[in-house]
């Protein structure tokens, strides 16, 4: 679907729309982003408008490292490297370097959409990746692969991630959290880690119980998988309607963020990650990708969306 009117481009580029069993949504050219996400007219994601650009990250992709570095700082390969401080409040590089860039489409079709784009070696992050995303949508859901490949001659440091925020309706306080998470990241006020700690009171998320006017801000590991899937649900008790994110074995840590809510809290951000925020530095679950053309010179990662309960008997 073209975007181009009269000569202007839309803020966040060229609109991409599939659809299957009920589901809807649009992928953007800015950042290969989920702009929207719905079920038979339901939104499951806290998305953005079509003549608006994404504001909190909202649907974007996160690679090759999602959340924050320290000061843009960190050390591979016998160098040390810098990088632009796209968080310049908490004086971080944030959320990698491609989720403002003009993806290319592969493939569209009435289900699917794949986007390419290439991270050219540039200062900070010295090596050449493709990045690959695949959108695909069945009676299941949405389910999407991230695919991250190093074209350079030397090993190159990598994560993966993404930032949907799940909705149910126009408010989260009523609804109920289930996160199957057992540790979370203790973080200082720059929301950089400090170390982990076990779920406890507000953290705590094991069983399902209700948002309220919990804040969070929070990394969260030690995912419980079952059949190779960690799986967050986010159910309005009143409706029985809902939403599932599920992620993969390669994902171990989800960020959850809560928005402030003088500005409404219609969503929360539910955000696969491969490795925890400043794992440059840590090495936490940090991928390091092989040279080129040799084994292991890959990350391909999924993860996915779908409706709960009431919806999804309409399929039936």
């Amino acid at each position: 679907m073209l975007s181009r009117v009269t000569g202007m481009v839309l803020p966040s580029g060229e609109q991409y729309e599939i659809s299957a069993a009920g589901y809807v949504a649009v992928v953007t050219e800015s950042g290969a982003a989920l702009r929207t996400l719905a079920h038979h007219g339901r939104a499951l994601v806290d998305g953005f408008g079509e003549d608006e650009m994404s504001g909190g990250g909202r649907g974007q992709l996160l690679m090759p490292w999602p959340n924050r570095i320290r000061d843009g700082r960190y050390s591979f390969g016998g160098r040390d490297l810098q990088l632009a401080l796209s968080d310049p409040g908490h004086g971080n590089a944030s959320h990698g370097l491609a989720r403002w860039a003009a993806w290319t489409v592969e493939e569209h079709t009435g289900t699917s959409v794949s986007l390419t784009y290439r991270v050219m070696a540039q200062s900070g992050y010295p090596w050449t990746l493709d990045l690959h995303v695949l959108y695909d949508l069945s009676a299941d859901g949405l389910v999407v692969t991230q695919t991250t490949t190093n074209l350079a001659p030397e090993p190159a440091p990598c994560a993966s991630g993404a930032h949907p925020y799940l909705a149910v309706g126009d408010a989260i306080e009523d609804l109920e959290l289930r996160l199957p998470a057992r540790t979370r990241l203790v973080a200082d006020d720059r929301q950089l880690p400090t170390g982990t700690e076990p779920v406890s009171g507000p953290h705590d998320f094991t069983t399902a119980r209700r948002i309220g006017d919990t804040v969070l801000d929070d990394g969260f590991g030690a995912l419980e998988h079952e059949d190779g899937r960690a799986t967050t649900t986010l159910v309005d008790p009143a409706t029985g309607r809902g939403v599932a994110l599920w992620v993969d074995e390669r994902h171990r840590w989800l960020q959850i963020f809560t928005p402030p809510s003088d500005g409404g809290r219609p969503g929360i951000a539910v955000e696969p990650m491969t490795a925890p925020a400043d794992a440059f530095n840590s090495g936490t679950d940090l991928v390091t990708l092989a040279p080129a053309g040799s084994a292991g010179d890959e990350l391909s990662v999924s993860w996915g969306i779908h409706a709960l309960q009431q919806d999804a008997a309409k399929d039936r």
